[in-house]
């Protein structure tokens, strides 16, 4: 059976947990910090990068997407996350693409004020991530007001578009919310809302 390696606070681990519980593949969930846990994480993958999947082969993957294209190749068609039509899933990728740019500049604020010391930050750095992640968020909002994000080719109740947006908005809500209002993005707050009622995101909750 595969292994995600990896804590459900990180959105990347999650995202990747929810869409393998969509996919209908099974895998053990091994919760083990890159902080707390050096050693136990670098003994499964010296790089200390989560999210980290173990194949049932015994094959080593990490980045979520790399994982999440493996995971698509088992799953197959059938169930896929992603629309067919060349022109919905150009739209599906521009959509992830936006959100996995937000979520890593809402990660770069986490690690600035949590993991750096006080006396290190440098607020240029965060006033310049800050707006990235913004700008972000709002390109995101621009397209959602073009029409929902396009429905998966597998069927699935959301699609991966869908699926990273709204894991990467509920981290960043719940992270850093002084840095990301909810009122100028109600169609991003709505679409996790959504997600956040499915029975594979209740089943890999956050944190």
């Amino acid at each position: 059976m595969m292994q995600l390696v990896g804590m459900l606070d990180s959105p990347y681990v999650r995202r990747v947990a929810v869409s393998l519980e969509l996919l209908g593949l099974p895998f053990e969930s091994r919760p083990i910090s890159v902080f707390r846990q050096m050693d136990a994480f670098r003994a499964i993958n010296p790089v200390i990068k989560a999210p980290t999947l173990v194949t049932a082969e015994g094959t080593v993957l990490m980045d979520s997407s790399l994982i999440l294209d493996w995971a698509e190749q088992l799953a197959g068609p059938a169930r896929s996350l992603w629309p067919a039509a060349p022109a919905e899933r150009l739209r599906a990728l521009r959509l992830t693409g936006l959100a996995l740019a937000a979520c890593e500049k809402a990660v770069q604020i986490v690690y600035e004020q949590q993991v750096r010391p006080p006396e290190k930050q440098h607020q240029p750095w965060l006033d310049r991530v800050h707006a990235q992640m913004l700008a972000g968020f709002g390109a995101l909002e621009d397209e959602l007001r073009r029409g929902p994000p396009p429905a998966p080719a597998g069927g699935q109740p959301v699609g991966q578009a869908e699926l990273t947006l709204a894991v990467v908005w509920h981290f960043a809500r719940q992270l850093v919310p002084q840095h990301l209002p909810e009122a100028p993005f109600p169609l991003q707050r709505a679409a996790s809302e959504r997600a956040e009622a499915l029975a594979a995101f209740a089943a890999w909750p956050h944190g």
